[in-house]
């Protein structure tokens, strides 16, 4: 196998953290965990020349390089999950996606994914244009996001809604509980989002280097502390509600990445209360408008009682 070496130089934000999260930080495309044991590789991680440990604190102006094996394609393998699936036919099918489901696999994160499951309920009969890691996923939402996603079982499919996608003319709207009162009754954010400067990990509004981001909300209930609220998705960048809402300070409850992390809950929760409740979009073979709709998940429906 051949060998893939990158180099990073830490800058002064970054300065003073371990070398094994620095690495998780920068290099989003690779779990922390499998950075952990790439650490353990002779050779493998140096620092301004030298092998180093992973719990090494970086400074202002190292450099680091890192070599990584080439990565082979793994075979993903086939799982009897279940699934809720909404809507199928031969070219299409719409699953409504629990919560703590994680879509498609990834690096030392290959079983118990919404693809294993498509894998062994379309009997391995899905659009290629994704790859073996991601086959018939055209788009996708978080793992702790439940709610609606289109699945293209043919390449034919999934380019004409690839391209709708692209044309943001897919009807995408979400149920969400934020924290705060909001004021206004609707509105729409239209801020760019990239990555965050510091935190690789993340994404933020970022006027410098971000990618154009529409999203229009309203307010569907006020409580004393919180709100319900409908968003719908005009483009669609990684984070998107979740980046817009924190930013107008209406942060979703239970979004420990962009919320805040020490408000207690009205109940235990596991991520953001975001559900992807409909969709609709155009057939690609019958070019008939199709829209659907997922109620929200049990979860959901309690804390809105509690609220």
């Amino acid at each position: 196998m051949s060998d893939r070496s990158q180099q990073y130089q830490v800058t002064e934000e970054m300065a003073g953290i371990r070398l094994d999260k620095y690495l998780a930080e920068t290099m989003t495309d690779i779990s922390r965990s499998y950075i952990q044991k790439i650490l353990k590789e002779e050779n493998a991680v140096s620092v301004n020349g030298d092998s180093i440990k992973g719990n090494y604190k970086v400074c202002a102006g190292d450099m680091i390089a890192i070599t990584l094996p080439e990565e082979m394609e793994p075979e993903i393998a086939a799982e009897n999950i279940p699934l809720d699936i909404v809507f199928e036919d031969e070219d299409l099918v719409i699953v409504n996606k629990p919560k703590g489901m994680v879509v498609h696999p990834s690096a030392g994160h290959y079983s118990g994914t919404m693809v294993n499951a498509l894998m062994y309920h379309c009997q391995e009969r899905l659009s290629g244009i994704n790859g073996v890691i991601r086959p018939g996923i055209v788009h996708r939402i978080d793992m702790d996001t439940t709610g609606l996603l289109i699945v293209c079982k043919t390449d034919f499919a999934h380019r004409h809604i690839a391209e709708q996608l692209k044309e943001h003319s897919i009807t995408r709207k979400y149920r969400a509980i934020v924290h705060g009162v909001v004021k206004e009754e609707m509105g729409t954010i239209e801020k760019p989002i990239g990555r965050h400067p510091n935190e690789r990990k993340k994404m933020a509004v970022n006027f410098q280097n971000g990618k154009k981001a529409i999203t229009h909300y309203k307010v569907l209930e006020n409580f004393t502390r919180y709100s319900y609220v409908e968003c719908q998705l005009e483009t669609g960048r990684t984070h998107q509600i979740r980046v817009h809402m924190a930013s107008i300070h209406h942060s979703l409850l239970g979004d420990m990445v962009y919320g805040p992390t020490k408000v207690k809950s009205p109940m235990k929760l596991e991520g953001q209360t975001l559900h992807a409740m409909t969709i609709g979009f155009i057939h690609p073979r019958t070019e008939q408008y199709m829209e659907f709709n997922a109620p929200l998940p049990a979860y959901f429906e309690k804390l809105l009682t509690i609220l």
